[in-house]
């Protein structure tokens, strides 16, 4: 058994180069649970370093020894402790010093140059820091997010999922669960409202039990336990590029995700749906901006209420 700390607190994304602290980034801390079923398999005892807000995605995670919340006294007594193993997925500079100062036998991640200050890799890193800050490399990325994680741990994924602690109390009330809001960082991921409101409509005119997130009571949009049992409570799943849609994956259920802006290659859906994405194919796809410089409009839009209609219905023609 050894002693693993993992310092996650969605302050930077791991595959985007940038290192900001007023956005936290809860989809990119919930994707880096898939970790956790490696290390439990092994018997090892992980601790995870993290900011208040993504904590209620981590609590009850059999798999997670101790949550522990950055800028806290507890947080300032890893200095004292001796783990085997770091892995710091962090580009924030104080973490990265924060990182430097623990006791470990062995460091993965990112890393502070001592020389230049700059944020550089732990020799495992390399590739996953040079995809996240060349956008070259990142449009022509092919291999999934869970690959490129259990690279940078010199170990190969073999198909872990997500690892969700809290356990929703809703039961499946919907057919589909419509997840219409995005994050602060992208708002060009944000499909219209009209086509929100064609889809829905069409659904509903077939019979289909609808939910809508930006009409759900404002609780759901706040506490995360809450948002969890709203994710639950539906069958099917639409949503952009968002933290929803990966605890939708997680808690099994058909998931269509809106990708345009952001490269849909880097998400594994694990058999249960798949990305949509503009169709014709518009080379401009994915611009990785947060917003759209072409003269023809937001290139989510190109993405047809058709389309993702008749994915849903062939998906509950089959299943049920």
């Amino acid at each position: 058994m050894e002693k693993v700390l993992i310092i996650k607190t969605g302050y930077s994304e791991f595959l985007y180069g940038d290192a900001q602290t007023e956005n936290v980034s809860l989809g990119d801390v919930f994707r880096t649970t898939v970790l956790l079923p490696r290390y439990a398999a092994r018997g090892d005892q992980v601790t995870w370093l993290t900011d208040s807000h993504a904590m209620p995605l981590l609590e009850g995670n059999p798999h997670i020894a101790e949550i522990v919340k950055l800028n806290s006294l507890r947080a300032l007594e890893l200095l004292g402790e001796t783990f085997d193993t770091v892995v710091n997925l962090e580009k924030n500079r104080g973490i990265c010093l924060f990182a430097r100062e623990i006791d470990a036998w062995k460091k993965q991640g990112f890393r502070i140059d001592a020389q230049t200050g700059q944020v550089k890799a732990y020799d495992r890193a390399a590739e996953v820091l040079a995809v996240s800050h060349d956008t070259a490399l990142k449009k022509t990325n092919k291999l999934r997010f869970q690959d490129l994680l259990f690279r940078l741990i010199g170990e190969e994924w073999k198909g872990e999922e997500y690892s969700l602690g809290y356990r929703p109390i809703s039961q499946e009330q919907y057919d589909v669960a419509l997840n219409t809001l995005v994050g602060k960082k992208w708002p060009n991921k944000s499909w219209s409202p009209t086509r929100w409101d064609t889809l829905e409509q069409r659904l509903k005119s077939e019979g289909f039990r609808v939910t809508r997130q930006d009409r759900q009571d404002p609780l759901v949009l706040t506490d995360l336990h809450k948002y969890i049992d709203w994710v639950n409570s539906s069958r099917a799943m639409v949503s952009s590029d968002s933290l929803g849609m990966h605890l939708a994956i997680a808690l099994g259920k058909q998931v269509y995700g809106l990708f345009a802006p952001t490269p849909s290659e880097e998400v594994d859906f694990y058999g249960r749906g798949n990305a949509i994405l503009p169709y014709p194919k518009l080379d401009c796809v994915p611009c990785l901006g947060d917003k759209c410089e072409s003269r023809e409009g937001n290139c989510i839009d190109k993405i047809e209420v058709d389309h993702v209609y008749k994915e849903i219905i062939d998906y509950f023609k089959t299943s049920r």
